[in-house]
């Protein structure tokens, strides 16, 4: 059961800015947002808040490289990793290439199940063997230093762009262009920031007819890569996700076009919320089921028929890795009900799950079961590889650190991580775990209370109210979204809604009218209370604003009832 901090009625909360209401002084206040840098937050400026590329560490050297790869018409590789960062920062530098017509160019994206995360020396061989001699990284390559050392060797030159942690000892590319180097003001860029950067170097030192700020264009795909890739959304990750929405609205690109009228989404009206739960799962679908460059290709194609079939395959694979999770969900299900006693920590696996989906149904599991989750599949080389949700206070890195020995690597946060997995522990790692557990007791949780921003009444939940919240918006990592609580309120109606009746929605009547209150994938009986029709209780929850197939309602998106 989570914990919850509930607003003290008794505090003061100072003012922080004198243009916008006490609520939204509020919300500042609770996200630690002081008067200095208040002002920049509500007002994001794309001139004044964006750092220069050029203070990117060797970013000098990087666009040099580049400069000569092109007036020696050099063949040159865009090698991106497979995710929500990686591939909207390769489209980025793909565009870049298109608008200064340089056509000696391929983009690489490396197969998640084959190929892994990263350089590799595989990837090196078909890249020299293309006639490369130059690469440029985006979202990875601060550790590959053994590959581009073979890089080295096998004479294709290495840029390295990306926002990973660096290493003791850096790879020797001909540049490490990474925010967590060198002075650079802001550390936190997401690697297709760091594309974008790279591209506004380029511009600024080749001759091109493109109008000036035509590279704003690419902000859509810098805006999804920084709400997807969860980085604070604080400093110029604010600018960067305020203006890439505004993009997102207007953006020509028919893949995403077709994609977003598909799912009967508005796309003058497109939220961060419209980016992590349709735009990005379409993008890892890709990679995750098939071949990344199908979703890099639906952002980058130009020609509608063409970006209609891109979408129609990502939809295709989106309902497989749908039904994949469901079936294994369904298994699950199944042997959890023929053991005599649930374990403390929950650790399954087959052989022929992906590893790119068991995170998904470890998700499900340790929300409905209240505990641990450790799922695992194998990899293309016959790796088990997995994913782990925490389920409540649990802390599943700490989990892991007790027994080392039986992992290959292992990492992640308290809530979630991964794994990969000796062959020799694999059917008896569970057992590790529950051991763990119970040798660390209460050390192996991690006490994580989720703060309520303030309280609320129904008939507060308005136009004037939307409009408050909008002021803060985007919200993600770093500037969440609000949560309030609201005390005493009686439903009028309960009921479960949706093709399988697996979501929960609450009616209640207020001075406003009618206001829905709704769950997805919670059913009444798995809150902490279960509601009931005529009967007080307690809501947490969100105020949203929906336009859903062009139908604008204001509601409320319940995270607990008590």
């Amino acid at each position: 059961m989570a914990a919850y901090v509930f607003p003290d009625s008794s505090e003061e909360i100072p003012t922080v800015s004198e243009r916008v209401s006490t609520l939204v002084n509020t919300l500042l206040y609770r996200r630690n947002i002081g008067r200095e840098e208040a002002e920049g937050f509500l007002t994001p400026d794309y001139d004044g808040h964006l750092h220069d590329p050029a203070l990117l560490n060797d970013m000098a050297l990087a666009v040099a490289r580049i400069v000569t790869a092109m007036e020696k018409n050099e063949r040159i590789a865009i090698f991106s990793d497979y995710d929500c960062d990686g591939i909207p920062g390769a489209v980025v530098l793909h565009d870049l290439y298109r608008a200064l017509q340089y056509d000696n160019f391929i983009n690489y994206i490396p197969h998640r199940h084959y190929e892994g995360f990263g350089l590799s020396t595989e990837a090196i061989d078909k890249l020299a063997a293309d006639g490369v001699t130059l690469a440029i990284t985006i979202d990875c390559g601060t550790s590959n230093v053994a590959e581009v050392a073979y890089a080295n060797e096998k004479g294709v030159d290495i840029i390295i762009t990306d926002h990973h942690e660096p290493e003791a000892v850096l790879p020797e590319a001909v540049a490490v262009v990474n925010p967590k180097l060198g002075e650079y003001p802001f550390s936190d860029l997401c690697g297709a920031a760091v594309a974008f950067k790279l591209a506004q170097a380029v511009l600024s030192k080749v001759e091109h007819e493109l109008t000036p700020g035509w590279e704003k264009w690419w902000l859509d795909m810098v805006g999804v890569a920084t709400i997807a890739d969860m980085v604070p959304l604080r400093g110029e990750n604010r600018v960067l996700a305020h203006y890439g929405l505004q993009v997102l609205r207007k953006s020509r690109r028919p893949g995403l076009q077709q994609l977003l009228k598909k799912n009967r989404i508005d796309q003058r009206y497109l939220t961060e919320e419209d980016i992590g739960f349709t735009i990005g799962p379409r993008i890892n679908a890709a990679s995750r089921m098939d071949t990344p460059e199908d979703a890099f290709h639906m952002l980058s194609e130009t020609d509608m028929t063409k970006a209609g079939e891109r979408v129609e395959h990502l939809e295709k694979l989106n309902t497989q890795r749908k039904t994949e999770v469901a079936l294994m969900t369904k298994d699950l299900h199944k042997r959890l009900k023929n053991l005599e006693e649930v374990p403390a920590v929950l650790v399954m696996g087959h052989s022929d799950w992906r590893p790119s989906l068991v995170g998904l149904a470890a998700n499900k599991l340790a929300e409905e079961y209240g505990r641990p989750a450790f799922l695992w599949g194998t990899d293309g080389n016959g790796v088990y590889k997995g994913s782990c949700r925490s389920g409540g206070t649990v802390s599943v890195v700490k989990l892991m650190q007790a027994i080392p020995e039986v992992f290959i690597e292992s990492g992640g946060h308290h809530a979630s991580g991964g794994f990969s997995v000796k062959e020799e522990h694999i059917f008896t790692f569970g057992e590790r775990l529950n051991e763990a557990m119970a040798e660390l007791g209460a050390g192996a949780s991690v006490d994580e209370p989720i703060s309520v921003d303030a309280e609320l009444r129904l008939d507060d939940v308005n136009q004037l109210l939307m409009n408050d919240l909008a002021t803060l918006a985007p919200y993600g990592c770093g500037n969440p979204k609000p949560l309030f609580v609201f005390r005493d309120v009686t439903p009028g109606n309960v009921e479960l809604f949706g093709k399988t009746k697996e979501h929960t929605k609450l009616t209640f009547a207020t001075e406003n009218g009618r206001l829905e209150a709704i769950c997805f994938f919670k059913t009444p009986e798995q809150f902490t209370k279960e509601p009931k029709a005529d009967v007080p209780c307690t809501l947490i929850a969100h105020a949203e604003q929906s336009f859903f197939m062009g139908r604008r309602q204001i509601r409320l998106r319940i995270i607990d009832i008590m």
